[in-house]
């Protein structure tokens, strides 16, 4: 039963990781951390245009989760327009809407580069 949930999950950052990329979100990836964490299992990592776009994106996923009885557990602080960085955490989906400047500094995907790419 388990793994069915867990498909479940991967569907459904399969499916933000489309919201974000209809919205104009570049570079979207989704990463498997099942493997290799224990506080989450997906990451989907988005870059953003601009502070507006970041909190357009930040609507249309709080909507997304609203339409299906997600939960926003952490992540509601409000956005600085340079901040560059914003994430929101769905339990066991995190979403890191970055900035091009924090995407490069911080390489998330460097960080976790042991964790499977599952969409790209």
């Amino acid at each position: 039963m388990e793994d069915t949930f867990r498909m479940d999950d991967a569907t459904t950052a399969l499916e933000l990781a489309a919201l974000i990329r209809d919205h104009r979100g570049e570079d979207v990836i989704v990463m498997d951390l099942r493997e290799i964490n224990y506080w989450t299992d997906f990451f989907v990592v988005a870059t953003v245009s601009s502070n507006t776009h970041l909190q357009g994106l930040q609507r249309h996923i709080k909507d997304y989760a609203r339409e299906k009885g997600m939960e926003i557990l952490r992540g509601r602080r409000k956005t600085k327009a340079n901040d560059g960085w914003n994430l929101t955490d769905l339990g066991n989906i995190v979403i890191h809407l970055m900035s091009a400047n924090s995407r490069s500094f911080y390489e998330l995907e460097r960080l976790w580069s042991t964790a499977k790419i599952i969409s790209s």
